[in-house]
């Protein structure tokens, strides 16, 4: 069994208090019959609960974002969201335990053909707002211009309505959203991919040295791929080992 430290920094309610973000669809795929989250995220959640001994509390956000905002404030204990530099500098976080691709959809008859090209003046992007992928399109985009809307449908509808050059998103949402547009193509390849993690609040050492050994643990003994396949979910990946 982990330390009472640790269990005292990770669950100092008695329960883990686990910050689960509902829009990613990849990762929450459905919801269990007591109303709770299920899918990967909340499976992973779920093992470490077990591991520290404790019941699990899900801590619903509609969007990454919220979650983020919600780090070291006390509203959750372990949050597993996309890792990036902006989110680090409140949540300590782990390497990934999964990873996804983020491409671009282009509409029909456009001229761009590569990832290389998006990035060029004049070109407008259409992103959902402090997504994983917009941290990393506003750190890196130098010459295009990023339009923002408040999640995956908004952006899609922010694309198609005001004729954007491309629709920035994660591949597996983009293979669904190319079907509904006669000649709109993916292209090929991808600008990141999202660091699926698990982090908790930076003041927690002992507690995140613990959740990075879980999660390393969880990738080699096949952990994270049987939940990848318990859930069936297309575009989801394994991280490598940190």
């Amino acid at each position: 069994m982990p330390s009472s430290d640790i269990v005292a920094e990770l669950a100092p309610t008695g329960v883990l208090r686990a910050g689960i973000n509902l829009g990613n669809f990849l990762l929450v795929t459905g919801r269990t019959a007591s109303g709770d989250p299920a899918g990967v995220a909340p499976d992973m959640a779920a093992a470490i609960a077990g591991k520290l001994g404790v019941p699990v509390k899900y801590v619903p956000y509609k969007t990454p974002g919220e979650l983020a905002d919600a780090g070291g404030t006390g509203a959750w204990d372990i949050g597993l969201i996309g890792a990036e530099p902006a989110r680090a500098e409140k949540i300590a976080f782990t390497a990934a335990y999964c990873e996804i691709e983020a491409t671009y959809l282009v509409p029909a008859g456009s001229k761009l053909s590569s990832i290389a090209d998006v990035d060029k003046p004049g070109v407008r992007i259409a992103v959902s707002a402090r997504s994983a992928y917009d941290l990393w399109l506003e750190r890196n985009i130098k010459q295009a211009t990023l339009l923002r809307a408040a999640g995956l449908d908004a952006s899609f509808d922010l694309f198609v309505n005001d004729k954007l050059d491309a629709l920035a998103g994660l591949k597996p949402r983009l293979l669904s959203d190319v079907e509904k547009l006669p000649g709109a193509r993916l292209l090929p390849g991808k600008f990141t991919a999202v660091q699926q993690a698990v982090g908790t609040a930076r003041s927690n050492k002992a507690g995140a040295a613990f959740l990075s050994r879980f999660v390393e643990d969880a990738k080699a003994s096949g952990l994270v791929a049987e939940l990848i396949a318990k859930h069936k979910v297309v575009g989801l990946s394994v991280a490598p080992a940190a």
